[in-house]
């Protein structure tokens, strides 16, 4: 019994470390927990939750951070927060025009490139307050949760879950 609440709390941990990474993010996390056979709702909890924990760190300290990190040309800081910078400018069009809705469609959609610390990272640079940019960026993790979820487990099988 005690072995397999283990394994099980070791499955979980992963899949929320794995959430925790940035790019890959609930889009890997959700996947993998389906595959170990999570649940879909401890899979789904897991992602988001660990998802979720980076996003306001982020969007208080990453300015601070990358202006340190364009002092210090060893290990080429400047040239890791100058790209970081670009990725963020690259994927910042919509939001710009569209503001919070713009945020939480950006992180809502699960595709590479997008997510919860990309658009933490852009609602930063951009100086979108934390009381707008925190409730989209968690609005659009959740949404992207449930689409990957339905892509993991197959739409009919979540719906027998749900019921």
């Amino acid at each position: 019994m005690i072995e397999f609440l283990i394994s099980k709390l070791n499955s979980w941990l992963g899949v929320f470390l794995i959430s925790m990474l940035p790019i890959v993010e609930l889009r890997l996390a959700i996947p993998v927990g389906a595959a170990i056979n999570l649940t879909w709702w401890v899979n789904y909890l897991a992602s988001v939750v660990g998802n979720l924990l980076p996003v306001p760190f982020i969007l208080l300290f990453i300015r601070a951070i990358l202006k340190w990190m364009k002092t210090v040309h060893r290990f080429k800081f400047d040239k890791i927060a100058g790209w970081v910078e670009e990725k963020a400018h690259k994927h910042s069009e919509g939001i710009r025009k569209y503001g919070a809705l713009g945020l939480y469609l950006f992180v809502a959609v699960p595709i590479p490139g997008t997510g919860a610390w990309t658009g933490a990272l852009i609602a930063a640079l951009f100086d979108i307050r934390m009381k707008h940019a925190l409730p989209a960026i968690v609005l659009g993790v959740l949404t992207a949760g449930a689409i990957m979820i339905c892509a993991s487990y197959g739409f009919i099988g979540f719906l027998k879950f749900l019921t």
